[in-house]
């Protein structure tokens, strides 16, 4: 099972090897001791003996506690899997919507497509003057496919 050590913020990693350090000397049965940047300030450690976890972080500098209650692997994972947003293809002749930048919030047309580099250039819809303006995809949200089909 794996408890859950509370640490200071950013020193995740410094207290990771402190305790590593002295689970080695004093020989206590810890398996592993994980963190995760997007998870801050707190460690997993991981053991069967529960008795372990308090021995381990007692008098260890910048440590704050400990959850008592043990928990699996599977809630671990939910914590700090990363959902990967589901991208929509765009294509040449789309309407988009501009999500930074000077034109943020604007609506513009795609009138040319760089797949390896990720970037679009595009053409603002509301502007006075028709001019291309290349953008990586991150800064683009699909509002309406074209219509005819390539």
């Amino acid at each position: 099972m794996f408890y859950i050590v509370r640490v200071a913020t950013k020193q995740e990693k410094v207290v990771a090897m402190l305790l590593e350090e002295k689970a080695k000397v004093e020989n206590l049965p810890i398996y592993s001791i994980m963190f995760n940047e997007r998870v801050k300030g707190y460690l997993f450690v991981e053991t069967d003996d529960e008795n372990a976890v308090p021995l381990l972080i007692n008098h260890v500098k910048h440590v704050k506690g400990m959850i008592p209650k043990p928990i699996s692997f599977e809630e671990i994972e939910k914590m700090v899997k990363v959902k990967k947003p589901v991208e929509e293809k765009i294509s040449i002749g789309d309407i988009v919507e501009i999500t930074s930048g000077p034109f943020k919030s604007e609506e513009a047309k795609v009138i040319s497509v760089d797949e390896g580099k990720g970037e679009y250039t595009v053409l603002p819809l509301e502007a006075v003057i028709a001019i291309p303006v290349k953008l990586s995809g991150k800064n683009l949200r699909l509002k309406k496919k074209s219509e005819e089909k390539s």
